[in-house]
Formats: structure tokens, C-alpha cells, sequence
């Protein structure tokens, strides 16, 4: 086909076309503006979250950011009511949708009631973050049957009751996030079997992304580092925690809000490419 020649009526309406959209920069206007649903929607507006042990730390932290990217949120708990329902309502208090839901994960029947509740308040469920987990520490040696067990109830079978949950109601499109740790791969002693139990979640991701196919639900596991939270503090020496800060790039610990902004990222619609992968949210300890 030839080229419009300078004085056909294709190249006059090309020039013309090319004149206006030139005016219209020029006046202060864009020349393709985008859809006001993409630029004013928040990633999580008319959609639900479900954070387990959300009342504090990691989770709480989790839960505001959800909130804040617009999301409605179910704050969960197992015996912090007050520190839940303040995390609630600070949410409420900014504009957000929030409820409070006691329930212990490591028990099947009330990780239901859980997502009934969530269902409930927001109509439905399409992010959750299996956060909830509890740390004991020994040499194999000196470790109990009671602190290795209750660890295992938690950390394994309770991710497991959440995702497997999640797993029949998360929304087509939603994200599954399961709480992992860097520990899997520092391999320091006393956390043998507390890095046992967060390996599961590498596999639980990596396998549950899979069984979802054609759903597009992206599942992940997070492995933060070193954090700033009781879970890691506790227990030890200034001196320790200061040795273990010094072995990050950025010579600190993790902050709540650190993991938080990473889980932010995959839930949001830019994310959901990611699937199936341990993200190591560590500063670089590892």
C-alpha cells in the first residue's frame, strides 16, 4: 500500500490529528489519559484480608498495611484480645473496615469459624497470610517433647488449617501467603526444628500454587530475616541481637513494616506473576 502522499486526504487527516493532540499538551492536558478506575482505585478496594496472628508484629503490621492499600480486614488472634481490638480500631479509626475474630489455628473447627466470620463482615475472602506461629529454642538435645510439639501444632498443622482453608474460599484472582523464615537457610543452632517448621511453608506454597492452577491464585511463602519483633528478641542478649543486625548489608534488624510492604507487593495487581516462590525479604543476611 503507498505511502499518503502530502496532499491526500489520509495525510491531511494524520497532520490534523497530530495538530490537535499537540495543542492539547501544549494547553497542560494529556494526550491519553488513563482510566480514572486505574488511577484512583487502591489495589485492595472492594476485597477482603485475613491475617492470622495479626495483634501484634509481623501480622499487625501486615494487617494495617492491607487496610491502608484499602482492603477489608479480619485482625486474628489466640489470647491478645486488647492488642487486637486496638489494632482494629486504629484501622476503623482511619477510614478502614476491620474485625477482630479470636481463634486458635492449630484447631481445624475454629480456622473455620474464622473464615465464616471474614466471610461474614466482608462478603467474602481474597487475601490471606498464614502468619501465626510460635518459636521454641534448644539444642536437640535439650529440647522437650511439650515445646517441640506445640510448635509443630502451630507452625505445621496450623498453617496447614489455614491454607487448606484458604485453599477452598479464597476468590478467584486472590493471594495465599504463608509465613516462612530465613532460618531455613542461616541454619543457626537451637532453631533446628523451629527451621523444620518453617520449611513446611516453603512446600506448602510451592505445592498449593500448583493445585490451584487456572484459578489465578497466586501462592507464596515470605522468609523474612532477622525482624524486630518479640518472637526474635526475646530471650536474648543485647549482645546477640546487636551480632546478628551486623550481619545484614544494612546493619539493623527488620522492622514489621519491612515484611508488610514486601506482602503488600505480591497482593497487589502487579504482583500475581509471582507464584510458587519462597521471597527472602531478609536485607541480605542471607
Amino acid at each position: 500500500m503507498p505511502h499518503p502522499t502530502p496532499t491526500s486526504p489520509a495525510r491531511r487527516r494524520l497532520l490534523a490529528a497530530a495538530s490537535l493532540t499537540s495543542a492539547a499538551v501544549a494547553a497542560g492536558a494529556p494526550a491519553l489519559a488513563a482510566p480514572a478506575q486505574a488511577r484512583k482505585q487502591a489495589p485492595g478496594a472492594g476485597k477482603a484480608a485475613l491475617v492470622t496472628g495479626s495483634s501484634r508484629g509481623i501480622g499487625a503490621a501486615t494487617v494495617r498495611r492491607l487496610a491502608q492499600d484499602g482492603y477489608a480486614v479480619t485482625v486474628n488472634y489466640l489470647r491478645s484480645r486488647d492488642l487486637a481490638e486496638r489494632v482494629a480500631a486504629d484501622i476503623r479509626a482511619a477510614g478502614g473496615k476491620a474485625i477482630a475474630v479470636q481463634a486458635d489455628v492449630s484447631d481445624p473447627a475454629a480456622v473455620r469459624r474464622l473464615f465464616d466470620a471474614t466471610e461474614k463482615a466482608h462478603g467474602g475472602v481474597d487475601v490471606v497470610v498464614s502468619n501465626a506461629g510460635i518459636m521454641r529454642l534448644a539444642p536437640f538435645g535439650d529440647m522437650s517433647d511439650e515445646d517441640f510439639d506445640e510448635m509443630m501444632a502451630v507452625n505445621v498443622k496450623g498453617s496447614f488449617n489455614v491454607l487448606r482453608e484458604a485453599a477452598r474460599r479464597v476468590r478467584d484472582h486472590g493471594r495465599i501467603i504463608a509465613l516462612s523464615s530465613s532460618i531455613t537457610r542461616m541454619r543457626t543452632p537451637t532453631y533446628g526444628p523451629y527451621a523444620a517448621s518453617k520449611g513446611a511453608q516453603d512446600l506448602y506454597a510451592s505445592v498449593l500454587a500448583k493445585e490451584l492452577a487456572g484459578r489465578m491464585v497466586s501462592v507464596n511463602a515470605i522468609a523474612p530475616g532477622v525482624v524486630n519483633t518479640p518472637l526474635f528478641t526475646d530471650g536474648k542478649t543485647p549482645g546477640q541481637i546487636a551480632g546478628f543486625a551486623q550481619r545484614t548489608p544494612h546493619r539493623r534488624l527488620g522492622e514489621p513494616e519491612d515484611i508488610a510492604n514486601t506482602i503488600s507487593a505480591l497482593c497487589a495487581t502487579d504482583g500475581w506473576w509471582v507464584s510458587g516462590q519462597t521471597v527472602f525479604a531478609n536485607g541480605g543476611i542471607v
